[in-house]
């Protein structure tokens, strides 16, 4: 990836500059085409202006937690509502924002509107800090003359993101807590308390019986052969991860996701309500349908759901509609198809996608409590069943000790 100046004509007529971060120049001049602009010359940059330029690599490319993303979205927002001018506005940010990495791209981003370019172009010079969807619905703002307005629908759209990601975090806790703990319970037991019984039998003279036996051989290996366990668990991890970062591994992972019994259904829902909720933005933010669909392309994890996007593109070039692609493909639900089509033939589109992102939201939350619901009380049987067989096997073991003739 490498920085590219551009010149540019857009739509009204207007000469336009600005710099890319790509591939190569042919992916800015396509980058340029879908936006509806007509590339004059594109070149490379030799590097980055600005902060992008001086920072080091590692820097350029960090990342912002998206909680401080939405806080200076909201203020932008609140400041440009009170009437406020936008570099104004940038200069207040530039003081007033936390994360000291941000603050400098700020700066940066109020210098290169100073100088003549839009808030769009300075803000594509950081993808990895604004992603294509805030890129592309500044723009669409800027060419509507409603940023304000388009910034408002940006922080609702990051504050709905945040906000199911820290339901899922907090709904995991407990249960990540409670495997943890008794995983070391079971770990103790096993490699500190059950070695101990050996001895006891190998003083005592007795028979060791069958069911101390057994764990005293698992004991053993985990003791004996710990390392081997540590290496087979990091190998496994390494391949399986070298594995999905090929196209074909990645692709094939999310396929097998997306068809297991319970949390198939529940990963589906969380990515319907993404799409529905990124395109619904895009569109009522008045950025073109196909235009919208690349980026919705690049925000899905689901790789088996992304690949979707393809055909559902080319239907909709061809005349085709919306729905029908999407039907064809099989990644949304029925009810959700249902909802499309409806918002198809009102001609609220936008509004119906964004009321398919809300159903499958609240859908989500449900589907996640019953499952939570069902693996606590799972993860403590299984827990309580494997460290009170441990106990029975200890117990019958010291009073078999009895048995032992004098």
């Amino acid at each position: 990836m490498g920085f590219f100046e551009y010149k540019a004509v857009t739509p009204e007529g207007k000469v336009v500059e600005g710099t890319l971060e790509a591939a190569d120049e042919q992916t800015v001049m396509t980058r340029l085409r879908e936006q509806g602009q007509m590339p004059i010359r594109v070149s490379s940059s030799g590097g980055a202006g600005g902060l992008a330029g001086s920072l080091p690599f590692f820097s350029r490319k960090k990342r912002v937690p998206r909680a401080d993303l939405l806080i200076f979205t909201q203020e932008l927002s609140t400041l440009l509502k009170a009437g406020l001018p936008l570099d104004r506005s940038l200069s207040i940010l530039a003081e007033l924002t936390e994360n000291q990495y941000l603050r400098e791209i700020v700066k940066d981003v109020l210098r290169e509107v100073k100088s003549g370019k839009s808030l769009s172009e300075a803000f594509a010079v950081y993808p990895h800090v604004f992603p294509k969807i805030y890129v592309n619905m500044i723009r669409a703002g800027e060419v509507g003359g409603a940023l304000d307005e388009i910034l408002q629908r940006l922080t609702e759209y990051l504050e709905r993101g945040e906000e199911l990601r820290g339901y899922f975090v907090s709904a995991l806790i407990y249960p990540a807590i409670l495997a943890a703990v008794g995983a070391s319970s079971i770990i103790v037991m096993i490699t500190l308390v059950i070695p101990k019984f050996a001895e006891i039998f190998e003083n005592a003279g007795a028979p060791v019986p069958l069911p101390m036996q057994i764990m005293l051989a698992i004991s053993g290996f985990l003791v004996g052969y710990w390392w081997l366990l540590v290496i087979l668990i990091f190998g496994s991890w390494y391949l399986i991860r070298r594995r999905l970062k090929t196209s074909e591994g990645r692709l094939a992972w999310d396929r097998r996701l997306l068809r297991l019994p319970i949390l198939g259904s529940v990963y589906q829902k969380l990515e319907v309500s993404r799409i529905g909720r990124t395109l619904g933005t895009l569109l009522s933010s008045a950025v073109p349908l196909i235009q919208s669909l690349n980026i919705v392309k690049d925000v899905i994890d689901n790789q088996a759901m992304a690949a979707a996007m393809e055909p559902i593109k080319s239907g909709v070039k061809k005349g085709e509609g919306l729905a029908g692609p999407v039907r064809d493909t099989g990644i949304f639900p029925p009810f959700a198809l249902h909802l499309l089509q409806v918002g198809e033939e009102t001609g609220r589109l936008d509004a119906m996608l964004l009321q398919i992102a809300d159903t499958y939201d609240r859908e989500l939350r449900t589907a996640l409590k019953r499952l939570i619901a069902f693996f606590e009380p799972a993860i403590i049987l299984i827990m309580g069943l494997i460290i009170g067989t441990m106990v029975v096997s200890m117990l019958y073991s010291i009073f078999s000790i009895n048995d032992v003739p004098l």
